[in-house]
């Protein structure tokens, strides 16, 4: 394992020089820089500001400060104009999965056709389109072969360029649930393809977490539920015991790690909420008692709605894309999408943004703020989710989600006001990270 994790790690370091990484990227940040922001929405929530400076000493923010900063009272430093531009924090994505974006039939053959390597490639290529679309950081609920977190850890030495990401491991579920990697696929390669990631009764529910903590998971992620891609007809209600959920999240409990869960059926997601869930990814369905158990346990409710844009895409380009079995839950989720959403929000369950690019594409990870804005949402609602909100459930409001004295010089421009149109989101052209200017 340690080899295998070393050749991947190394295969991620040679990715820097491939994809491209602006001479910008590969400098130390200068010690000290003025961004002057003609509109500045420092805190999501609140009303931004008119022609603001940003401080930023050794890739923190030191200092809002009102009106434009010369350069003459801060001796040397670096000043950048975005005086015309829209400025605010950088943008979260709380459910990705960075090793590809091919689904159906075509990712199910690219698993036993591609590398490892091929996919720490493609891993890197994604982070690089994620980066470069505005999103900061990304939780990866979902890890293939170590990839990610070498790739994470490349990330944060500063070896290649990519968003900064808060890591799974590999997903949790039960034999035959949604994370079974077997699912699909003949005896003979049934026999040797991984499946320490699923577990049945509390003690193997227990190891199972217990092993990606031990691969070095900031964060776990189970199924309760069944899932729409996965091979299998089994419908998208619970497929987990309550002592199974219990021990899964009760473990990771033990270690300091939250945990995200994939659910679909009201019946998963209450299983989730009742045992401490910290969030609840898709939640298609719910009713009543769902609702309450969210107010009630104040987990975040992360939609994916951008799902339904990947399945619709690959549907037009092969209309035998995916399996039979997976293309009766596709047409059900592409119906029924959005319609939790309509109902919790307003009652005031707190939202998170999040994708699941792979299932939609990487680099559009923005597509999904028209989306809540369709279904409910403000654009100041969606852009608080996709920042103080994404923050708070990832653990790191004390270093990002909005643009304040001590937190990361993380921050995006934009040409237009994305309060009046939230879709201008979808065309970012200054990226900064950590006080490092990644694009513009």
């Amino acid at each position: 394992m340690m080899m295998r994790r070393g050749l991947v790690a190394a295969a991620a370091v040679v990715c820097a020089g491939l994809l491209g990484m602006t001479a910008s990227a590969r400098q130390a940040p200068s010690e000290l820089t003025l961004v002057h922001a003609g509109t500045l929405l420092d805190r999501p929530g609140q009303a931004p500001r008119r022609n603001a400076t940003l401080v930023i000493r050794g890739g923190r923010i030191e200092a809002v400060r009102d009106g434009f900063v010369p350069a003459s009272e801060f001796p040397g430093a670096k000043v950048i104009d975005l005086s015309t531009k829209f400025v605010l924090p950088g943008l979260i994505d709380t459910h990705v999965h960075l090793t590809s974006d091919r689904a159906g039939a075509e990712g199910q053959l690219a698993r036993v056709s591609d590398s490892t390597a091929d996919f720490a490639y493609e891993a890197a290529w994604n982070a690089r389109k994620t980066l470069d679309a505005g999103f900061t950081t990304v939780r990866n609920l979902g890890d293939r072969g170590g990839v990610t977190m070498a790739l994470r850890d490349a990330i944060s030495m500063g070896r290649v360029a990519g968003p900064r990401i808060v890591d799974a491991g590999r997903s949790i579920s039960t034999t035959s649930g949604h994370m079974d990697g077997r699912l699909g696929f003949n005896d003979v390669l049934a026999d040797v393809i991984p499946h320490d990631n699923v577990c049945d009764g509390p003690e193997s529910c227990r190891q199972a977490v217990r092993l990606q903590v031990g691969r070095g998971a900031d964060v776990i992620k189970i199924a309760t539920t069944g899932g729409v891609n996965s091979r299998i007809g089994a419908g998208l209600g619970a497929q987990m015991f309550d002592d199974e959920a219990k021990a899964l999240i009760e473990t990771a409990r033990l270690y300091g790690k939250k945990v995200a869960v994939h659910a679909h059926g009201e019946d998963g997601i209450k299983l989730a909420l009742r045992y401490g869930a910290d969030s609840i990814e898709h939640g298609t369905i719910m009713d009543e008692e769902t609702i309450q158990l969210f107010l009630k346990t104040k987990a975040y409710y992360v939609p994916t709605l951008s799902t339904v844009n990947g399945y619709l895409e690959r549907i037009a380009k092969d209309p035998n894309a995916y399996a039979p079995e997976v293309r009766a839950k596709i047409d059900w989720r592409i119906t029924i999408t959005g319609e939790s959403l309509k109902k919790a929000f307003p009652r005031g369950v707190r939202i998170a943004f999040g994708t699941d690019a792979g299932v939609s594409k990487h680099g559009r990870n923005a597509d999904e703020f028209e989306l809540l804005v369709k279904y409910g949402l403000t654009p100041m609602d969606a852009i608080k989710a996709a920042t103080v909100n994404a923050a708070d459930l990832l653990g790191l409001s004390n270093i990002i989600g909005s643009l304040e004295a001590g937190k990361q010089a993380d921050l995006i421009a934009v040409d237009a006001d994305p309060l009046a149109d939230v879709t201008v989101l979808k065309q970012v052209g200054f990226v900064m990270k950590g006080g490092k200017v990644m694009k513009g």
